[in-house]
């Protein structure tokens, strides 16, 4: 089940529910380009060797150099090419050749690239909400304890060992908390990262992820931050993206919605659990955030 954490990156990364989908090591040689599209999954990649061109849809294209680590959350179309892409813009089909090996480029030409390129998928949800907190892209170089990370999780997933899925859970877990504390503040968009990294609204939102089924409001949080209701009111506005209470119902109704989904607690227990004190209360509370009934909502299938 399902328990708050007092840190509000760790809650957050835990509620998500991170599983792999795949983990793959991918070579290339010679000029050559891989493209996906309407994926809409997390996607992370440990450069090993080389150098490659990674071209992510409405962003600036970046290049990858051994020892760099990237990680998007929310990847939809993207294209990755020899650092001198080809001329022909179709994509060939990668090669399989070996378990969990692909690869790319003529095939007489040397092996210039290698990276452990990786897709995984959140099963929470509340994934829209929680990944909205996050980066649109974080781009880390000479990172080794997530350099090592990368081919923990490639192993493991290649493996067919007790206790696989967990462990692969746990991997993904330490995976995103080590890239997102590793994120530089520096242009950091609005989302909990950035807030996180200011010590007043960091006390604020400790206080919102670890006591969600307590009375808060914006005075008691501007309290704990040192600072005034309206000078806190506008910050946490501006560095989070959202109003504090805005912020305080979305994180109250992703927690909600977790615990419908694990169907162990009934609707009054989840209520004190997320800061309403009747069932009732915390009905009509899911009903306009959420559109539909706790009861109606515990009952779909998929997110």
């Amino acid at each position: 089940m399902f328990n708050a954490s007092d840190d509000p990156l760790s809650s957050v990364v835990t509620l998500l529910k991170p599983a792999v989908s795949i983990s793959k090591m991918v070579e290339a040689g010679g000029l050559w380009q891989v493209e996906r599209k309407n994926m809409a999954s997390p996607f992370y990649c440990a450069m090993v060797e080389g150098v490659c061109q990674l071209k992510v849809s409405g962003r600036t294209p970046v290049t990858l150099a051994a020892g760099d680590f990237v990680l998007i959350p929310d990847l939809h179309d993207f294209s990755m090419t020899s650092e001198v892409p080809p001329e022909l813009k179709s994509p060939a089909q990668p090669l399989e050749i070996g378990p969990g090996r692909v690869r790319l480029g003529p095939a007489d030409a040397p092996v210039e690239m290698r990276a452990l390129v990786g897709h995984c998928r959140f099963e929470a949800p509340t994934r829209d909400l929680l990944v909205s907190l996050l980066p649109e892209m974080i781009h880390i170089s000479g990172h080794q304890r997530l350099m090592a990370l990368v081919p923990a999780i490639h192993d493991e997933t290649r493996a067919d060992r007790p206790g696989r899925e967990l462990v692969l859970q746990r991997l993904l877990e330490v995976l995103l908390i080590e890239a997102l504390r590793s994120e530089p503040d520096v242009d950091m968009p609005p989302g909990l990262l950035r807030g996180l990294s200011d010590p007043q609204l960091a006390t604020a939102l400790q206080r919102i992820h670890s006591s969600a089924g307590t009375e808060i409001s914006v005075s008691g949080l501007a309290k704990d931050a040192a600072m005034s209701r309206s000078g806190f009111f506008d910050k946490f506005r501006k560095e989070i993206g959202q109003a504090p209470m805005e912020y305080v119902t979305a994180w109250r109704m992703a927690i909600a919605k977790t615990l419908l989904r694990q169907g162990k607690l009934t609707n009054t227990e989840i209520a004190l659990r997320v800061g309403y004190g009747s069932a009732s209360a915390f009905g009509m509370a899911f009903v306009r955030h959420e559109g539909l009934s706790p009861g109606a909502f515990a009952g779909k299938r998929g997110r």
